[in-house]
């Protein structure tokens, strides 16, 4: 296993963290001028009348008081509490195959990201993932001299075979680096693709990791964006798990569920099931790498909002429980579904099938579409570039919106043959999905010269 080194004993940053002693300098909680809060949240009802799949009642109604931890939550302390909450909901839905895992807070996937290739890369190096991957993961690499190596997928995303073949014949002189040993990916729902690594791929990568010793950071903010499966356009709808118990067990068995070695990171993240805004997430690791990450941590990003700890704890802990949390992400699963098959019914009555193909999603926000440039009347004379700049504008010019699949390659540096555009129905009402694809088809149909 790649040696992880642990820092100094805990500085003054890290006991100011922990204590309450009249030694620590914080500022008067009782001068804040905000004392008091309520929260109201909303359910929809009729969305639980359809699906038969109700959010937790009271979705969130709750006020905040003035002795409900308040004076911690206006410092920078860690919730006990909330963490307390996250490590039981790993344990209930993951369960580590190790004694000395730990979990502990982030601000968010993105800056735990950016932590981990501080704690486990260096300038030169190479991070190995999916060959169309997170941008911003890229883009957190790049300042740091990490260059991405891509890895070839397909419908279920990164192929053992081939990574192990990369892995195997690594040459070090032609790639300018090492051989890594670190891997990112986003095993569900990724993006962009909006693949979802089957349980079978997941320990046949995993094995490969164990044959290269490479450790894997497994980003999951989609993981519980699962959905039911899709039975075609016009079909009845699956009926949502009868039970918690059936929820978990419908779930793809995860990376840190079988991590034997110790050698996962998991990052989870409240960003896509409850808010963004929260910045909130935290990580599951062997105990040696979260005690790094959290003196990394210390003088860098510290804890998130103690307020948005505050309103998590609340709703997560005192609210709902854990009983509520599953009740809301099994809610999610059927909303999410809801939407996934309105833009795949949308795609099968508008896109031109001749030249456009794509896959149903079984998780995330994504819906990744194929476009056979090769067919375009430009094309030879038109480079596979200039045939995607040209049908992203007249996507534009039609009043519609579509990101270029160029923007997502891992290794720029690297030929591409295929072509693609990701949409998402994430957020946008019904009608406005199926209006997008609509206008996206004209597009496509003007730019190949299709009949409409």
């Amino acid at each position: 296993m790649q040696t992880v080194y642990i820092m100094p004993p805990p500085s003054a940053v890290e006991v100011s963290a922990t204590s309450d002693t009249s030694g620590v300098i914080i500022p008067n909680p009782l001068n804040a001028p905000v004392q008091s809060n309520e929260i109201h949240g909303r359910r929809n009802k009729a969305a639980a009348s359809q699906w038969g799949v109700a959010a937790p009642a009271d979705t969130a109604n709750f006020r905040l008081k003035s002795h409900d931890h308040k004076p911690k939550a206006k410092q920078w302390n860690r919730s006990a509490q909330l963490l307390r909450f996250m490590t039981e909901h790993t344990e209930l839905v993951h369960d580590p195959p190790y004694e000395d895992w730990k979990c502990t807070m982030t601000v968010g996937s993105t800056s735990a990201t950016d932590m981990l290739l501080r704690m486990f890369t260096r300038p030169g190096e190479m991070i190995l993932s999916e060959e169309y991957t997170f941008s911003a993961f890229v883009e957190t690499a790049r300042p740091m001299g990490v260059r991405v190596c891509s890895v070839p997928i397909d419908n279920e995303g990164l192929l053992p075979v081939e990574m192990d073949k990369l892995l195997t014949n690594w040459d070090q002189t032609a790639r300018r680096a090492p051989k890594p040993h670190l891997l990112y990916t986003v095993p569900t729902g990724q993006n962009p693709t909006g693949a979802t690594q089957s349980a079978e791929r997941r320990r046949a990568l995993y094995k490969v990791c164990q044959k290269h010793d490479i450790h894997i950071i497994e980003d999951e903010p989609y993981y519980f964006l699962q959905m039911q499966p899709y039975t075609g356009p016009n079909a009845p709808a699956v009926p949502p798990p009868s039970s918690h118990a059936d929820f978990i067990k419908a779930l793809v068995p995860s990376y840190i569920s079988m991590d034997s070695d110790g050698r996962v990171i998991r990052m989870d993240s409240f960003s896509k099931v409850i808010a963004p805004g929260s910045r909130i997430g935290w990580i599951t690791a062997p105990a040696q790498v979260v005690e790094r990450y959290s003196k990394y941590a210390d003088v860098s990003t510290q804890n998130p909002s103690g307020i948005s700890q505050l309103v998590l704890f609340k709703l997560l802990d005192e609210h709902w429980g854990h009983s509520g949390y599953l009740d809301w992400l099994v809610h999610i699963r059927m909303q999410y579904t809801a939407r996934r098959d309105i833009i795949l019914a949308a795609c099968e009555k508008y896109l031109p099938q001749e030249v456009m193909a794509w896959k149903p999603p079984m998780a995330g926000m994504f819906h990744w579409m194929q476009v056979d440039f090769r067919k375009h009347p430009a094309y030879p004379g038109k480079s596979i570039e200039s045939i995607e700049e040209s049908i992203f504008m007249r996507v534009i010019d039609h009043g519609a919106l579509v990101m270029r699949g160029s923007w997502f390659y891992a290794d720029n540096e690297e030929v591409h043959d295929t072509l693609f555009f990701r949409a998402t129905y994430a957020a946008a009402p019904g009608e406005k999905i199926e209006e997008g694809i609509r206008r996206l088809g004209e597009a496509v149909r003007e730019e190949f010269g299709l009949g409409q």
